[in-house]
Parts: C-alpha cells; structure tokens; sequence
C-alpha cells in the first residue's frame, strides 16, 4: 500500500488549517509546533499501521488529520483506541 499524492496533500492541508485555526485562537508557536509535530508522528503510526498490521487485522484506518492526531497525541493507546473503534462501529 502506497500512500498516494492526494493523501498526503490532504493530510499537510490538514495540519496547515489546524495551524491557522490554533494560531487564531491565539496558541504559542511551541503549542503549535507540539500539534504538528504529533500529527505527523501520529499520521507516521497509522502509515505503518496500515503498511504491515492492516492485514493481519483484516482492516486499514484512514489518514485523516483527525486519526492522526488522536495517535499522535495519545500514541499507541490512541491507536488502538482506532481500532477498538473501527471494530465496534
């Protein structure tokens, strides 16, 4: 599985609206770097998630910005919170 271009255009479309949106609810620099940067380790996870455990599992979870964030903030707990999530819903 090959992330394609419109998926990663969508994604860093994502994490700059995100900026902007902390940025005009007046977060610091710090706070929005911290965002980013878990988005992107986040979005990393879901990407090896979907690489190598995807079929195993039986089922992939979409990069989203949302998805990303979850795990990138809660790490391996926010993704197994996805997957908990997808199985039950």
């Amino acid at each position: 599985m090959i992330m394609e271009l419109p998926v990663i255009l969508a994604f860093l479309g994502g994490l700059v609206l995100l900026c902007i949106i902390l940025k005009l609810l007046s977060f610091s620099f710090k706070t929005l770097l911290k965002f980013a940067l878990n988005a992107i380790i986040g979005g990393a996870l879901l990407f090896l998630y979907n690489m190598f455990l995807a079929t195993v599992v039986g089922f992939a979870i979409p990069i989203t910005w949302i998805s990303a964030l979850v795990v990138g903030i809660l790490g391996i707990p926010g993704l197994l919170l996805l997957v908990i999530l997808t199985i039950v819903f």
